[in-house]
């Protein structure tokens, strides 16, 4: 079956996604997002600390600490400091958003929302749709790096 231009394109942001997840902090779990509007990459980000912060994501137990910022904030709040906008946009993220930043995902505008695997707790994932925010599962190979 041949790809649709579409799948070739997300396929392709998805894969920057994952690269971009590499340069987070955090060692339980790496998580990379960019934000595409218009075939233009506006934003990305991955999580990690806030600014200011010492680069440790995990306590001495293991744990995420709480003030750990996600992939998919750290790129909503970055449109949110420039003069872009996310309305209508595509979310490329390794990892589907959390409950928390589903609601700041349909917030900012995004429509669409495209993902490597899925987060733990689907309630995220049942936000987004019943927000009428299109989701899609792209679980795309380690080996096509």
């Amino acid at each position: 079956m041949k790809e649709s231009k579409q799948e070739k394109y997300d396929k392709a942001y998805l894969r920057m996604a994952r690269e971009w997840g590499r340069l987070s902090y955090c060692k339980r779990k790496q998580v990379g997002a960019i934000i595409v509007k218009d075939r233009m990459i506006i934003s990305d980000g991955y999580n990690g600390t806030p600014t200011g912060f010492e680069n440790f994501c995990e306590d001495d137990e293991g744990y995420t600490k709480w003030y750990v910022l996600h992939a998919e904030a750290n790129a909503i709040l970055k449109v949110a400091a420039s003069t872009q906008s996310c309305e209508g946009a595509t979310l490329y993220i390794t990892l589907s958003p959390c409950r928390e930043c589903s609601k700041l995902v349909h917030q900012a505008g995004i429509k669409r929302v495209v993902y490597q695997h899925a987060y733990k707790d689907g309630s995220g994932l049942q936000f987004l749709k019943r927000a009428g925010v299109a989701t899609h599962h792209l679980p795309i190979l380690e080996e096509m790096v």
